[in-house]
């Protein structure tokens, strides 16, 4: 597994001048929402900014943000406890990242979670926002989990993904995936073994950043 020193050199990073990739972006109000992914958990890195993913778009963005993320929080808990406030909000710009807990329960039906997660993201654009969703970092990959249980969870969170990211573009949303991302291993995950670290928050920050920017690229002109 690759390491860094700092995160000014990790590839999978924003560099130095990115930050500025949203400079300029029309979005003035952020809203985040969802689970732990949402709210921010993980454990400080050595090199890295202690920062949430959240905070560092934030920051990108120069814009006003509300974070109603929860840890633990299923997408019946975002629908229910966060969605009203969210619309209250009256985001421009929202980022929803949730289903994962769902996923990792055997009973788990991703038609149905994402049917309800649909119900969000409806809502959310027909008030006008444009809103990013998230797939997440398939830890079905990492060897913390037992072996018996690692195909089960990476065929689960897949098929949240494939489903979200159908429903999202379907949105006119942005879908960033996480599952093959090629820096994931054991030393991207906090002490919990189950969120990621600051590092990985830095690359969730960066990905998401990236896609935004180039929604905002102007399209090529046919002749």
């Amino acid at each position: 597994m690759a390491t860094y020193s700092i995160e000014w050199n990790d590839p999978y990073c924003l560099g130095r001048y990115e930050p500025t990739l949203l400079a300029g972006a029309p979005w003035r109000r952020l809203l985040v929402m969802g689970d732990s992914i949402a709210a921010g958990v993980g454990d400080p890195v050595d090199g890295y900014a202690d920062e949430a993913w959240a905070d560092r778009l934030a920051a990108a963005l120069g814009a006003d943000h509300l974070n109603l993320g929860r840890a633990g929080a299923r997408v019946t808990d975002v629908h229910a406890g966060q969605l009203d406030e969210a619309l209250a909000f009256g985001p421009d710009l929202t980022v929803v990242a949730a289903g994962a807990n769902d996923a990792f329960r055997r009973s788990f039906t991703a038609s149905a979670v994402v049917t309800e997660l649909e119900e969000i993201v409806s809502a959310l654009v027909g008030s006008g926002s444009l809103v990013v969703t998230l797939g997440c970092f398939d830890l079905g990959r990492t060897s913390f989990l037992p072996p018996e249980r690692r195909r089960g969870l990476s065929e689960r969170l897949h098929d949240l993904g494939r489903l979200t990211e159908q429903m999202c573009l379907r949105h006119g949303g942005i879908h960033v995936d996480f599952l093959w991302h090629a820096a994931l291993d054991d030393a991207l995950l906090s002490a919990d073994r189950l969120h990621i670290n600051r590092r990985g928050h830095a690359i969730v920050a960066a990905d998401v950043i990236r896609s935004l920017s180039r929604r905002l690229a102007p399209r090529a002109v046919s002749p």
